[in-house]
């Protein structure tokens, strides 16, 4: 067998803050290859993970069958993988996502792959489509280290932790015990340390986040944020985690399916318009318009896909084959609508 030989790759180092992969050159004995690793564009696994999300689907569910459903988280995985994607996000309130991850990422056995996970939430609905109840929230310690003694299988190549959801509600950024464990982790194991947010105050939650400290060091590196064409609000806080060489990592970019055209969104009807202009102008999918604008307006950023099939991942990765030019990203940024406005209609909708 020929040996593992890599070129011109600019690894992710948390400690030197340089989050992004460039290209990989690599031999083995059937082939060599050139893959251009996609520096912008990670996996969000919650899709593959359980049979249901909060969101607006585009084709009709099929009957659910528990061993084909990993089968094709598993595919999903490799056609990441293959397409140039290195940056997987999981959670174990993600059903079966971190697992299958786990046991995906020991299988390809390559160091060029990152992990980020969260702790905060537990899966609860037994792959059961109907359940009433999905998943139940919990900042507490005995939580944190309940999950971390699960997650820890995934180092070294767990670069990432998480609160999932920081919220003020729970008082996570005032816990103290909290707190230290996070610095105890971050500092024994050289992760980034991190928080994602939800609702319409996300920024004074970054703000909070940014602030924190223990032992007077930062503590938080990274931020994973809800941002798109209709909730910009962490666009001036951006600036200031982006400013401090900290990480930021883009979810929901597609607004949980509202970017597409939609009857029961009126409201947004100019934004359909102007989207599906630029999507025919570059040839792509308006998913891939949303996510080229996130890169676009906030260039210093990794954007999560949340696909759940390989032809939305293909249409998905288009977003890195082209840029918006400055009056298109200004245009797009128009569409913004109020904080509260955009989380009032995201709360009806239904897991789907």
């Amino acid at each position: 067998m020929f040996p593992t030989v890599t070129a011109n790759v600019t690894y992710c180092d948390p400690k030197k803050e340089v989050p992004f992969l460039r290209q990989q050159l690599f031999y083995t004995n059937k082939k060599c290859m050139m893959m251009k690793i996609l520096k912008n564009i990670g996996l969000g696994t919650a899709a593959i993970g359980r049979p249901v999300y909060i969101n607006i689907k585009q084709e009709a569910s099929a009957g659910f069958d528990l061993a084909a459903f990993r089968q094709k988280g598993i595919d999903m995985l490799d056609d990441a993988y293959d397409r140039g994607i290195r940056y997987f996000d999981t959670a174990p309130g993600y059903g079966m996502a971190e697992q299958m991850l786990v046991d995906w990422a020991m299988e390809k056995n390559d160091a060029s792959i990152e992990v980020a996970t969260k702790w905060g939430y537990t899966y609860v609905a037994n792959f059961d489509p109907k359940a009433t109840q999905h998943e139940v929230k919990e900042h507490s310690l005995k939580k944190l280290n309940e999950q971390w003694e699960a997650s820890k299988i995934l180092l070294p190549l767990l670069t990432t932790y998480q609160v999932h959801s920081a919220t003020f509600e729970t008082g996570v950024l005032e816990n103290n015990a909290i707190l230290n464990r996070l610095a105890e982790l971050k500092r024994s194991h050289g992760l980034y340390m991190g928080i994602t947010t939800t609702g319409a105050n996300q920024a004074e939650v970054i703000k909070k986040a940014l602030d924190t400290a223990v032992d007077g060091k930062p503590l938080f590196n990274t931020f994973q944020v809800t941002y798109n064409v209709f909730d910009q609000s962490i666009g001036p806080i951006a600036a200031e985690v982006v400013g401090q060489n900290k990480r930021l990592v883009i979810k929901e970019a597609l607004a949980n399916g509202r970017v597409f055209p939609n009857q029961d969104y009126p409201h947004y009807s100019a934004a359909y318009q102007l989207l599906n202009r630029l999507a025919q102008k570059y040839e792509v999918g308006i998913d891939a318009i949303a996510m080229r604008f996130c890169m676009d307006s906030i260039p210093i950023s990794i954007v999560l896909s949340g696909a759940a099939n390989g032809q939305h991942l293909s249409s998905n990765a288009k977003s890195d084959g082209f840029e918006l030019d400055a009056s298109e990203v200004a245009a797009l940024k128009e569409l913004a609508v109020r904080p509260q406005q955009y989380w009032d209609e995201r709360k009806k909708l239904s897991w789907n």
